[in-house]
C-alpha cells in the first residue's frame, strides 16, 4: 500500500516526466525535419508545405530562432482557440464529440470534488477507526484517514455519505441528460447540413436467398424492382476478392521498388545498373539486375491479377449473398434500411450501408450464417482471456501491497526510497505495460466476429476493452490487492472476520489507482503529444524505406484517434471517480487533472495530427452514455455493500432507490434520444431530398452512385484494364431479368422470356408502349 510519502514520490516522478515530455515536444515540433510528424493533418488537406529556410544548410533541419523556444507552451492556448463549429468542419463530428467526453468528466467531477472535500473529507478525517484497526493488524496509511474506512461501524455519520450519493447521482444524471440532448441535436444538424455522400442513398443487404434460376445480381435487382419500384436505382453485388486484394497489394509494393530504382539510376552520375539479392530482405540469394527483376515480377503479378479478376467475375462462388443497393432518394433508402423486407425475417436483411471509407471489405466475404458461430467462439475466448489476465494483475498488486507482505514476511522489507519508487510508481507502469497488447488482441477478435465496418469494429473492441478493464483492472485490483495488503490479518483471524476486513480495505485501494492515474493519466497523456513512436517510425521509414512521394505520405500518416483504446480508458476514469467520490474523495483531484490535461492534448492532436478514417456522425454516443450510467450504478451498489459491512442497518436501505432511479433514467434517455443515433427520420430525409432537387434538378445520381461501392481492389488494378466483366451485374434497364417459370409477383415483363404477368395487365401495357 502506498503511503503519503510514496504518493509524493510517485507524483514528483510523473509530474517531472510530464514536464520533460512537454519540453521535448516543444523543441521537436519546431524543427523543420519533424514538421510532417507533428502537423500531418494540414499536409493531407493541402494547406501546409515543408518549411524552407534560406541561408545556412543547417536551417533546413534545425530551427535557429531561439525566441520560438521561449514560448514552448503556446500550443495549449492555440489548441483551445478553434471554435467547435470550425472544429467540426475541420476534423468531423466524430472527433468533436469525442472531445466532449473529456468535458463531461470536468462538468461532473469538478462540482463533485468541491462538495466531497467540503463535506465528506472532514467527516472521514475526524475519526480514529484506522488507528484502532492497526492494533488488529489491518494495514493502512495516513491518506486512508480521508476515506470512509475511518468512520466507525454503526455511525450516524454515514447519513452524510448517503445524502452525497444522492446529490452526486442527480448531478451526474443531469449532466448526462443535457449532453445527450446536445449531441443528438448536433448529429441531426450534421446529417441535415453535410454534403452528399453515397451512404445516404445506399443500404447493405445481407442473407440474399439462393435461387436456382437467377444469379445473385439478377435476384437482387428483381426483388427491389418489385418491392421498391419507385425508388430503386442500382446495386453492386459483393465479391469475395480477398485473394485479389493480396495480389494487388503485392504488386503496388513492387511498383514502388521499381520507381525507387529507376529514380536512383536517373539521379546517379554513372550508368551503373542497381543490383539486388533475391533472398529474404535482400540479405542473400542470387544477385540480379533490380530493375529487370521487378519488371519481370510485376508482369507476372499482372497476369495473375488478370486471371484472378476473371475468376472472381465468372465464378458464382466468388459472389456473396449480399449487395449494396442504392436508391433514388434518401427517403427511399431510409424506408428500406429501417423496415423488414420479407415475410421470413432471416432473409433479405437490410441495414444502412457504411460510408465507403468505413467499409471493412474482408468481412463482407464472410457468410452471414457463420457470424453467430464466430461470435460465440470469440465470446468464450474473451472469457478465458479475461480470466487468465488475473495472473499479471496479481503480480502488479504484489508491488502495490508491500506493507501487507512485509508484515507477513518482515525479511522482505526494502530500504526507504526504493520502497517509495516501487509502491508509488512501479505498479502503475507495470499495469500499463501489461495492457499494451490488449487493444490489438481485441481488434483481431472483433474482425474475426465479422463486423462489416471499421466503426463497428472499433465500437465492439471498445466494449470488450471496457468490460476487461472493469473485471481485471478494477475488480481484480481490489480483490487481489486487498488480499495482499491484509495478508497478515487474513492469516491470523477467523474466516468470519475476513469480509469485514475486505470492507475496510476496499476504500484503501484508492492509493493504487492514484498511482495508476498518475502514470497513465498524467505522464501517459503528456507522452501522447510527444508521439515518440510515430516520430521514430517516420524517420526510420524516411531513411530506409521511403522511395516515392506516396511512400512519404504513408510514412507520416498517424492514423485515427483510436476510439477502441481511448474511449474505454476514459470510461475507467469515470468508473474510478464515481466509485470513490463518496468512498475516498482524495482520488478526485487526480481524476480532474487527467480530464483537463487530456482535453487540451487531444484537442491539439485532433486539430493537427489525427486523420479520421471515417465519419459515423457520433454514432458511438449511446455506448458512451450507457457506460457512464453503468459506472454510476456500480458505484451505488459498491457503496451499498460497503455500508452493509459497516453495520449501518438504519441508513443503508435508503440507497436501494438509487439504482432503481438510475435505471429508469437510462431507459428514459434510451427512448428519448437513442433513435436519433439508430434511425434516420423520414421527415429529415424528405426535407434534404426536396432541397437537393430544388438546387440540382439535373443531378445524375446514378452516375454518382454507380461505382461508389465497387470493391477498392478493382480500382487499384491497372487503369487500362476493362472493368466491365466485374460490373456486368449492374443493369441499366428497369426491366426485371428473370428465368423463373412462375412470375406471379413480377410487375413488369421479363427480358428473358418476353412474357408478362397476367395479374398486372395495366403495368404490362404501360411497358409495352413505345
Amino acid at each position: 500500500m502506498a503511503t503519503l510519502g510514496d504518493l509524493g514520490v510517485g507524483a514528483a516522478l510523473n509530474i517531472l516526466s510530464a514536464f520533460l515530455f512537454f519540453v521535448v515536444f516543444a523543441i521537436l515540433r519546431l524543427q523543420p525535419f519533424n514538421d510532417r510528424v507533428y502537423f500531418p493533418k494540414w499536409y493531407f488537406k493541402g494547406l501546409r508545405e515543408s518549411p524552407t529556410h534560406s541561408g545556412a544548410f543547417v536551417r533546413k533541419f534545425v530551427n535557429l530562432d531561439f525566441r520560438s523556444y521561449i514560448r514552448f507552451l503556446n500550443w495549449m492556448p492555440a489548441a483551445l482557440k478553434m471554435p467547435e463549429p470550425e472544429l467540426i468542419d475541420h476534423a468531423g463530428l466524430d472527433s468533436a464529440v469525442y472531445l466532449r467526453i473529456y468535458l463531461i468528466g470536468l462538468k461532473i467531477f469538478v462540482p463533485i470534488a468541491f462538495l466531497a472535500w467540503a463535506v465528506l473529507v472532514p467527516v472521514n478525517w475526524t475519526n480514529n477507526t484506522l488507528d484502532l484497526a492497526k492494533l488488529a493488524n489491518v494495514t493502512s496509511s495516513d491518506i486512508d484517514k480521508l476515506s470512509i474506512s475511518n468512520v466507525p461501524d454503526k455511525s450516524q455519520r454515514f447519513w452524510s455519505h448517503i445524502v452525497m450519493a444522492y446529490i452526486f447521482t442527480f448531478w451526474t444524471c443531469y449532466v448526462l441528460l443535457k449532453e445527450y440532448e446536445t449531441v443528438a441535436k448536433m448529429r441531426l444538424h450534421f446529417l441535415a447540413t453535410e454534403q452528399r455522400r453515397p451512404d445516404q442513398f445506399t443500404v447493405l443487404v445481407r442473407n440474399v436467398p439462393p435461387d436456382a434460376d437467377e444469379s445473385t445480381s439478377e435476384l437482387v435487382e428483381h426483388f427491389f424492382l418489385v418491392n421498391h419500384p419507385d425508388h430503386y436505382l442500382t446495386h453492386q453485388v459483393v465479391y469475395n476478392a480477398n485473394k485479389l486484394a493480396k495480389l494487388v497489394k503485392k504488386k503496388k509494393k513492387m511498383q514502388n521498388w521499381l520507381v525507387y530504382y529507376r529514380n536512383k539510376v536517373s539521379r546517379s552520375k554513372n550508368s551503373t545498373r542497381p543490383l539486388m539479392k533475391t533472398g529474404f530482405l535482400g540479405l542473400w540469394g542470387n544477385k540480379v539486375d533490380a530493375i529487370e527483376y521487378y519488371e519481370t515480377e510485376i508482369e507476372k503479378l499482372s497476369n495473375d491479377i488478370a486471371e484472378e479478376k476473371e475468376r472472381v467475375a465468372n465464378d458464382s462462388k466468388s459472389i456473396m449473398p449480399a449487395a449494396f443497393v442504392s436508391f433514388k432518394t434518401r427517403w427511399g433508402a431510409a424506408v428500406c434500411a429501417q423496415t423488414q423486407q420479407s415475410r421470413d425475417p432471416t432473409i433479405w436483411l437490410t441495414e444502412w450501408a457504411p460510408e465507403p471509407r468505413d467499409v471493412y471489405w474482408p468481412n463482407l466475404a464472410i457468410p452471414y450464417v457463420s457470424l453467430s458461430v464466430k461470435r460465440l467462439i470469440m465470446g468464450v475466448a474473451f472469457f478465458f482471456l479475461t480470466f487468465f489476465f488475473m495472473i499479471p494483475i496479481a503480480f502488479v498488486q504484489s508491488f502495490a501491497s508491500l506493507e501487507g507482505i512485509e508484515k507477513a514476511a518482515p525479511f522482505l522489507k526494502p530500504i526507504g526510497f526504493i520502497k517509495s519508487v516501487v509502491a508509488g510508481f512501479l505498479p502503475g507502469i507495470a499495469l500499463k505495460l501489461f495492457l499494451i497488447f490488449l487493444p490489438t488482441i481485441l481488434m483481431i477478435m472483433a474482425k474475426f466476429e465479422g463486423f462489416t465496418s471499421k466503426s463497428s469494429l472499433e465500437r465492439r473492441a471498445a466494449s470488450r476493452y471496457y468490460l476487461f478493464t472493469f473485471v481485471n483492472v478494477f475488480l481484480g485490483s481490489i480483490v487481489i490487492g486487498t488480499a495482499f495488503e491484509q495478508l497478515n490479518s487474513f492469516i491470523h483471524q477467523s474466516a468470519t472476520e475476513i469480509p469485514k476486513t475486505i470492507g475496510v480495505a476496499i476504500p484503501m485501494k484508492a492509493t493504487f489507482f492514484m498511482t495508476y492515474i498518475m502514470v497513465d493519466g498524467w505522464a501517459g497523456i503528456a507522452a501522447e503529444i510527444l508521439m515518440l513512436k510515430p516520430l521514430i517510425i517516420f524517420h526510420l521509414k524516411n531513411f530506409f524505406l521511403v522511395k516515392t512521394d506516396k511512400d512519404r505520405e504513408e510514412a507520416m500518416d498517424p492514423g485515427s484517434i483510436g476510439f477502441n483504446t481511448g474511449e474505454p480508458r476514459i470510461q475507467l476514469y469515470f468508473l474510478l471517480g464515481l466509485v470513490y467520490a463518496t468512498v475516498t474523495p482524495a482520488l478526485l483531484p487526480f481524476i480532474i487533472i487527467f480530464f483537463g490535461l487530456a482535453y487540451v492534448v487531444f484537442r491539439h492532436q485532433i486539430i493537427n495530427v489525427y486523420n479520421q478514417e471515417y465519419e459515423s456522425a457520433a454514432a458511438f454516443w449511446p455506448d458512451v452514455h450507457g457506460r457512464v450510467v453503468s459506472a454510476l450504478i456500480i458505484s451505488q451498489l459498491l457503496l451499498f455493500g460497503l455500508l452493509s459491512t459497516k453495520k449501518a442497518a438504519l441508513s443503508t436501505p435508503f440507497l436501494i432507490a438509487l439504482p432503481v432511479l438510475t435505471i429508469w433514467f437510462y431507459r428514459y434517455c434510451k427512448g428519448r434520444f437513442e433513435p436519433a443515433f439508430v434511425t434516420y427520420p423520414l421527415q429529415e430525409a424528405m426535407m434534404k431530398d426536396t432541397l437537393e432537387r430544388a438546387k440540382e434538378p439535373n443531378l445524375n445520381l446514378k452516375g454518382y452512385l454507380q461505382s461508389a461501392y465497387v470493391h477498392p481492389v478493382f480500382r487499384d488494378c491497372d487503369d487500362d484494364e476493362d472493368n466491365e466483366s466485374i460490373d456486368k451485374g449492374e443493369n441499366e434497364s428497369v426491366i426485371v431479368p428473370t428465368k423463373r417459370h412462375s412470375r406471379r409477383n413480377t410487375p413488369v415483363p421479363s427480358r428473358m422470356t418476353g412474357g408478362s404477368s397476367p395479374s398486372l395487365p395495366d403495368v404490362v401495357e404501360d411497358y409495352a408502349q413505345p
